[in-house]
């Protein structure tokens, strides 16, 4: 527990003055209780609240649909991910031997539901205002690459989907054809598939996420094209 204490120290400024709720929050339910789904579900009001509130403040101009947008964005599953791995989360995580050998430190999945339990568990160990000051820093790079207006468009997903709704087609599949790297340098490889009209695109990126948007983005070219 020290090596993790440390760690968080240097990552994120905090040091846990119960240092089982730390370990909590590194303790995926395949390790057996007590394990971080609760702190999980806390920590994700948290940062959508923690999130909402900087948005707010930054474009006082930007309607609801922008805003939400942007938060959507900001808290996603990837984008959560993203910021574990940049706290090192994953090799901290304690998961049980079926996860350990299926690769779970680096699933997506795992690490943003770990970065919401760490949120949940600064703010039970200090407060709501020390829990903001220490969980906003994570966010304001991916903040800072928003647009300053607050007009964010729709991202290439919402975009095709939209499209294919809006002339009655079926909605496209993703793939993930490959992925390779270290943790902290990931590439994706993503196909997705349209049925009607057929058609096939693919996407590369860090992040599934950002390989899937290339692929939908390709395919709109397409689509728009005819």
């Amino acid at each position: 527990m020290a090596t993790k204490q440390i760690h968080l120290k240097d990552r994120i400024g905090h040091v846990f003055a119960d240092p089982a709720l730390l370990e909590r929050a590194l303790r995926h339910r395949s390790a057996g209780v007590p394990h971080n789904e609760r702190l999980e579900f806390l920590g994700d009001s948290i940062v959508n609240m923690l999130v909402a509130q900087a948005l707010f403040a930054r474009w006082p101009k930007a309607d609801e649909g922008a805003l939400t947008r942007a938060r959507a964005a900001l808290v996603c599953e990837s984008a959560l991910a993203t910021v574990g791995r940049t706290l090192e989360l994953g090799p901290r995580l304690t998961l049980g031997p079926g996860e350990m050998k299926s690769g779970g430190f680096r699933r997506d999945s795992i690490i943003a539901d770990a970065v919401e339990a760490v949120i949940a568990a600064i703010y039970l160990d200090a407060g709501f205002d020390a829990c903001r000051q220490v969980v906003l820093p994570w966010f304001e790079g991916a903040m800072a690459a928003l647009p300053a207006t607050g007009k964010l468009d729709k991202d290439p997903k919402t975009r095709l989907q939209e499209w294919l709704q809006g002339h009655q087609k079926s909605l496209p599949h993703y793939e993930l054809i490959s992925e390779s790297g270290d943790d902290h340098a990931k590439h994706f490889h993503v196909r997705c598939t349209l049925n009607d009209p057929a058609l096939v695109t693919e996407g590369e990126g860090s992040s599934r996420r950002i390989a899937e948007q290339q692929a939908a983005v390709a395919a709109l070219a397409q689509l728009e094209s005819k």
